[in-house]
C-alpha cells in the first residue's frame, strides 16, 4: 500500500482540503490527508521538525518558514485567495457595510469585536489603527483562541461582531454573514502551498501540489469561499 501523503494546514483551509483530499484519493489515486490546527500551531510543528511532506498556510507565515529552510526550494507557490468578512449572531440585526463610514459605525457601535489570532486578524487591528479607532475599540476586542474560529464567540455571547475569513465562517452554525469589507478596508489572505523539506516522498507530494493549484481545485475554492490568483 502506498505511503500516505501527509499535508499540514492552518484552519482556514481545512474544509476546503478535506473536499480536494478526498477528491484526490478517489480520482487521482494519491492517499493524502490534511492535519489543521491554528497557524500559529502550524508553524511551531515546522520549526520542530514535524514529519509531514506538504504545507498549506498563509503566505507571509509559509513565506518566513521558507526563508528558515524549512520549505523545498522552489516548491512555494501561491494557491487560493480569501477575503475576511463581517458577521453577526444569527437573529441579531446586520450592520450596513457598505461604505467605509458603515464600517466606522458598526465598528464603534459593537460592545464585542471578535478577531482570530491569524493573518485576518493582524489585518483587522491595522485596520482598525488606520482608522484612528485603537483607543475607541481597545476594551471591546476579543481575541479568539489559536484555531477557534471568532465566530465562536458570537454564538457564546461574548462578542456582537465578528471578522475572519469567509471560509471559517460560512458553515459555523448559529452565525450569520454580513459580507465583506467595503471598499478600501478590505481584507484578503493568500494561502500558498509549499512542500516541506522534512518530507520522504517529494515526489508525490508535489504531484498532489500540483492538483491544489488545478482548475478543478480552483473551482472547489470558489464554493468554499476562496479564489484562485490571478495569472
Amino acid at each position: 500500500m502506498d505511503q500516505n501523503i501527509v499535508g499540514l494546514s492552518s484552519m482556514a483551509t481545512r474544509p476546503l482540503l478535506a473536499d480536494l483530499s478526498e477528491h484526490i484519493r478517489h480520482t487521482h489515486k494519491l492517499p493524502v490527508h490534511f492535519d489543521s490546527a491554528g497557524g500559529v500551531e502550524i508553524a511551531r510543528r515546522v520549526r520542530e521538525g514535524a514529519e509531514a511532506d506538504l504545507l498549506v498556510l498563509a503566505d507571509g507565515a509559509l513565506a518566513e518558514l521558507e526563508k528558515e529552510g524549512h520549505i523545498l526550494r522552489g516548491t512555494s507557490r501561491p494557491l487560493w485567495i480569501s477575503q475576511v468578512v463581517a458577521a453577526v449572531a444569527e437573529g441579531a440585526t446586520a450592520p450596513a457595510l457598505d461604505s467605509e463610514a458603515d464600517l466606522r459605525t458598526a465598528l464603534t457601535s459593537a460592545k464585542g469585536i471578535a478577531y482570530s489570532t491569524g493573518p485576518s486578524g493582524t489585518a483587522l487591528i491595522a485596520l482598525i489603527t488606520r482608522l484612528g479607532l485603537a483607543d475607541t475599540l481597545s476594551d471591546r476586542l476579543v481575541q479568539a483562541p489559536p484555531g477557534v474560529p471568532a465566530g465562536s464567540l458570537l454564538v457564546a455571547g461574548r462578542a456582537d461582531l465578528a471578522f475572519q475569513q469567509h471560509s471559517e465562517l460560512m458553515d459555523l452554525a448559529g452565525v450569520t454573514i454580513v459580507g465583506p469589507l467595503p471598499g478600501d478596508t478590505s481584507i484578503s489572505s493568500t494561502f500558498s502551498g509549499a512542500v516541506l523539506g522534512t518530507s520522504s516522498q517529494p515526489g508525490r507530494a508535489g504531484e498532489v501540489l500540483d492538483l491544489l493549484g488545478s482548475d478543478a481545485a480552483s473551482k472547489a475554492a470558489r464554493s468554499r469561499g476562496m479564489r484562485a490568483p490571478e495569472a
